[in-house]
Parts: C-alpha cells; sequence; structure tokens
C-alpha cells in the first residue's frame, strides 16, 4: 500500500514521484522556504534531501539539516561554509545552485534536481560501467571536483 501525495496548494495538481523517490510522511514537511515538498530523495547523518517544485513547478532538491542540528552554533557554521562554497562552483556536472536559508529555524540549501539512479543504485541494477561510459563517467566527476577545487 503506497501513501497518498501531500495535499497541493488549490490549482496545483499532485505531482508524480520521479524514480527513487518516496513518499512524505506525515510529520515531513510540506514546504521548506519558496519551495513546496513532494518526495525524499534520501537521508543521512546530517540531514534529509528532500524533492520539492518551485513557484514554475520546476523540480529543485532541497537538502535540510536534521532538527537536531538547528541549535548548535558550530554546525550551523558549517552549513553555512557549505551554502558559501555551493554558491561559488559552476560545472556542467554540478547541479547548480538556486536558494538556501542558513538562518532558518531549519537550515536548508536547494539546487537544481538531476534525475536519476544513484551510481550504487545503477551498478546494482546493470553490473559494472560498460567500455565508453565509464571514461565519460569519470571525467564528469573530474570536471566537477576540479570545478569543486577551484571554489576553494
Amino acid at each position: 500500500m503506497s501513501a497518498a501525495p501531500p495535499p497541493m496548494p488549490h490549482g496545483h495538481a499532485p505531482t508524480p514521484l520521479p524514480e527513487g523517490v518516496a513518499p512524505l510522511t506525515h510529520d515531513e514537511p510540506r514546504r521548506i522556504g519558496p519551495f513546496r515538498v513532494v518526495g525524499r530523495i534520501g537521508s543521512g547523518g546530517m540531514g534529509v534531501v528532500y524533492a520539492a517544485l518551485d513557484d514554475a513547478d520546476r523540480r529543485v532538491a532541497v537538502k535540510c539539516a536534521h532538527r537536531v542540528y538547528a541549535g548548535d552554533g558550530e554546525f550551523r557554521a558549517r552549513f553555512a561554509r557549505e551554502v558559501a562554497l555551493v554558491r561559488r562552483v559552476r560545472a556542467a556536472c554540478v547541479p547548480a545552485f538556486l536558494d538556501a536559508d542558513t538562518r532558518a529555524d531549519t537550515p536548508w540549501l536547494a539546487t537544481e534536481y538531476v534525475p536519476g539512479p544513484t551510481l550504487d543504485a545503477h551498478v546494482r541494477a546493470h553490473g559494472p560501467l560498460p567500455g565508453a561510459v565509464l571514461p565519460a563517467f569519470a571525467l564528469g566527476v573530474a570536471e566537477a571536483l576540479t570545478a569543486i577545487h577551484g571554489a576553494g
């Protein structure tokens, strides 16, 4: 049994969730900053990444810190440094920075949404990257790392 999609504001039809995006639970946010949250992409030790839509219904990814860290000044300072870094990174192989609020009750950072499975999920489903796909992937990773390193 799947969860019902989150309620949409008047005039908005429910948006189908992209592959790999989980439905929201009852206690997850429906809005983060200016974005309408539609599902959960994943979570880790420091936060959760949500699939969301902007006012023009373009897909975005919103990284939101876990609430337990919101009151930690050291964590907020690290998160603010991450946002400052992400703002400066520009490369074709890096999702574009869109917006952030490091002073929100729960700090968040929004970037361009990049559809598709994780590398781990792809390799589990299809095996190692074949032929020319592997060097192309490696070049993309190298471009991204070069841009990130260049931004400091």
